[in-house]
């Protein structure tokens, strides 16, 4: 397993943020994390990259505990992209991505070609020459994409590799949407263990091989988009009344709401 999550807690000023969280991640496996504001996504996307300390319970990849792998090894292997990605300096997007390459040694032409393959893949090819800072939200949430991928590098890089990614598509267009998570399939396809939250259930369940549901920091649910995204548990960690129907091509769950 790439990466396993044991009875995992994180407790701040008191409060248990998560608590109890265990799951395992498999190479090549797409795993969405579901849950309402302040159910506790996002700190365990930050606890899974390592930024905080488990107050309980243990998380290892690739076969060892993540607190013992090294900052500059855990960028190569391991790559996070956050809500927001503050940039004020008017960096050319090129510079940009390529910054996703800093933690490797692979010399300017192997890079270069990681950069143009994650630039095509995520539709910023065109804005390569661009200053970051003139680019709308779309367009930057799309650059800070294709710098976690550069990162996150090929599949001729060393040893396990993990994606994390915190609502990645929340600024794009519909699109821009459908590529990104056709891309981040593609990723997955390489060998790349990948885990995302996402408001959107529906996309969720269209593209993710696993959900997990949480409310209040708990695990409310854990396995296939049939089995997590039910009337039942959306009701459970939303608090709010939907209808769950098959999609009319693919039979993935779709989510409706008043």
């Amino acid at each position: 397993m790439t990466l396993v999550v044991d009875e995992l807690a994180i407790r701040r000023g008191g409060r248990a943020l998560v608590a109890g969280v265990s799951l395992t991640l498999a190479p090549g496996e797409m795993l969405a994390v579901i849950g309402a504001n302040g159910a506790g996504k996002s700190t365990l996307l930050h606890a899974l990259v390592g930024d905080l300390a488990p107050s309980a319970g243990r998380i290892s990849f690739d076969g060892r505990a993540l607190a013992a792998f090294d900052r500059r090894e855990r960028a190569r292997r391991i790559a996070f992209l956050a809500q927001a990605s503050p940039l004020a300096f008017p960096f050319a997007v090129r510079e940009v991505v390529a910054l996703g390459r800093s933690p490797h040694a692979t010399g300017l032409a192997a890079d270069a070609e990681v950069i143009d393959a994650v630039a095509k893949a995520t539709d910023i090819a065109h804005l390569m020459p661009r200053a970051y800072t003139r680019l709308s939200g779309g367009e930057k949430q799309r650059v800070q994409l294709a710098r976690v991928l550069a990162q996150i590098g090929s599949a001729e890089d060393a040893g396990a590799r993990l994606l994390l990614l915190d609502e990645p598509v929340a600024s794009l267009d519909i699109g821009h949407q459908s590529l990104i998570m056709r891309s981040l399939r593609r990723c997955a396809d390489t060998g790349v263990a990948i885990v995302f939250v996402g408001h959107d259930v529906s996309l969720a369940a269209a593209h993710a091989d696993r959900l997990l549901a949480l409310a209040e920091g708990t695990m409310v649910a854990c396995g296939t988009p049939a089995q997590v995204v039910t009337e039942a548990t959306l009701a459970r960690v939303f608090d709010a009344e939907t209808h769950v129907i098959p999609h009319p091509v693919t039979g993935t769950p779709v989510v409706l709401h008043d």
